[in-house]
């Protein structure tokens, strides 16, 4: 099949199941797989218009919500930290399209920096996570342990799960704090320091088409110390408004540059999105199920591989 804005032939196939794996798996720490897919689009599919990042963005307006309804459904959105993110990222992606595409076609310098944050949070987690009798919070601890008991006293006509939600509590909310608890233990972040994170995070996710979910969600269980379960929605949501932002600029600008792939390949990215969709789903209906601090090795992998990724780039160009 091809795919005429990608400039791209490929089985039709193909895009679905690579998102499908990748989603399943990613989307249990709040990130949407999108990062792994540039990387595939440009390196295996042969797809390096700058259009591609768009096309990523499309990816994550398809599949998103199916994540996002489960951890809702569940109990587990943190609506007031889903929309200090949204809030965060939202003029972020647009700065970093309009640098995409006006500074940045090749991004090679950026790169050099955005690894370095990377491999600085992704060794912090790992020492985090070496540290004995650490890695989870005592709230994730409780929560893994009702779902074992759940699902060994669930009968063959009840959903395992079922008798453990919800489980999260706004306490309060304002522009100096956000406070929640999850199985009675207590959580605070300060505001703006979510803020300038979620800014900064969507100036990256606006130049490289990632949605800023492998950032953000390492960054509330590594600094904020957030259980794991309770951010990966609010993760996911930011990372959807601000590709429906993304993919709008990317589109309405397209026509000031008629000689360059700007605007999205909607098959692409819709067949991407449909694969990602069911991997979503799937991956949040079993992350309870998956102890948190596996949950957090994965996401440890999923920052330094991104990180060895943008310096490999650099160097080698």
């Amino acid at each position: 099949m091809l795919f005429h804005t990608a400039g791209i032939e490929i089985e039709p196939w193909l895009p679905p199941l690579i998102a499908f794996g990748i989603s399943f798996f990613t989307s249990m720490g709040g990130v949407s797989g999108a990062f792994l897919l540039l990387p595939f689009q440009i390196s295996f599919l042969g797809y390096t218009h700058p259009s591609v990042s768009a096309t990523n963005q499309l990816f994550n307006i398809v599949a998103i919500p199916a994540g996002v309804y489960r951890y809702f459904k569940e109990g587990r959105m943190i609506w007031p930290l889903t929309w200090i993110v949204i809030i965060g990222t939202l003029p972020g992606v647009l700065i970093g399209a309009f640098i995409r595409v006006l500074y940045l076609p090749n991004p090679r310098h950026f790169k050099l920096f955005a690894a370095s944050v990377l491999l600085y949070i992704g060794i912090k987690l790992i020492r985090d996570l070496m540290k004995k009798n650490t890695g989870n919070t005592n709230s994730e601890k409780r929560f893994q342990e009702m779902v074992r008991l759940t699902r060994s006293s669930s009968s063959g006509s009840e959903k395992p799960g079922k008798n453990i939600l919800p489980v999260v509590r706004v306490t309060h909310f304002n522009l100096r704090r956000l406070g929640y608890t999850f199985y009675d233990e207590q959580f605070d972040v300060p505001f703006w320091s979510v803020f300038a994170l979620s800014f900064v995070v969507g100036i990256i996710g606006g130049i490289y088409g990632i949605g800023g979910g492998s950032i953000i969600a390492p960054f509330f269980v590594t600094f904020f110390k957030l259980p794991v379960y309770t951010v990966a929605g609010a993760a996911l949501m930011g990372t959807f408004v601000t590709s429906v932002a993304g993919v709008i600029f990317y589109q309405a600008i397209a026509h000031l540059y008629p000689n360059i792939s700007v605007a999205p390949d909607w098959i692409l990215g819709a067949l991407f999105g449909v694969g990602g969709m069911a991997g979503m789903y799937l991956g949040a209906r079993c992350q309870k199920f998956v102890p948190a601090k596996g949950i957090k090795w994965m996401l440890t992998g999923i920052i330094l591989f991104t990180a060895f990724k943008y310096m490999t780039a650099f160097f080698m160009q």
